[in-house]
C-alpha cells in the first residue's frame, strides 16, 4: 500500500529519536507535538515512496494525501 497516501502512525515525532533508540524494534518517543507519517503518497516521486519514508505532522492537520489503516489480529483455526 505504499504510495497510496501517507499513513499516520501512532508513535510521536522525535527529530533526533533515532540516534538514541535502540536498532532493533525502537517504539518512537513517548510524547511530543506531533505525530508520525510514513510511507510517502502519490505527490511523490516513485524514488521518495517507501516504507522508511518518514515525515511529521500535528494530529489536528488533514490533507487529501494522508490516511490511516485499521488493522485487527486473526485467530488461524486449522482443520484437522
Amino acid at each position: 500500500m505504499t504510495g497510496n497516501v501517507w499513513e499516520w502512525v501512532s508513535d510521536w515525532y522525535g527529530k533526533e529519536y533515532y540516534k538514541k533508540s535502540f536498532k532493533n524494534k525502537p517504539g518512537g518517543s513517548s510524547s511530543g507535538d506531533d505525530k508520525v507519517l510514513r510511507g510517502g503518497s502519490y505527490f511523490f516521486t516513485p524514488r521518495n515512496i517507501r516504507t522508511t519514508r518518514r515525515a511529521m505532522a500535528n494530529p489536528d492537520y488533514r490533507f487529501i494525501d494522508i490516511g490511516f489503516r485499521l488493522a485487527a489480529s486473526a485467530k488461524i483455526h486449522f482443520l484437522t
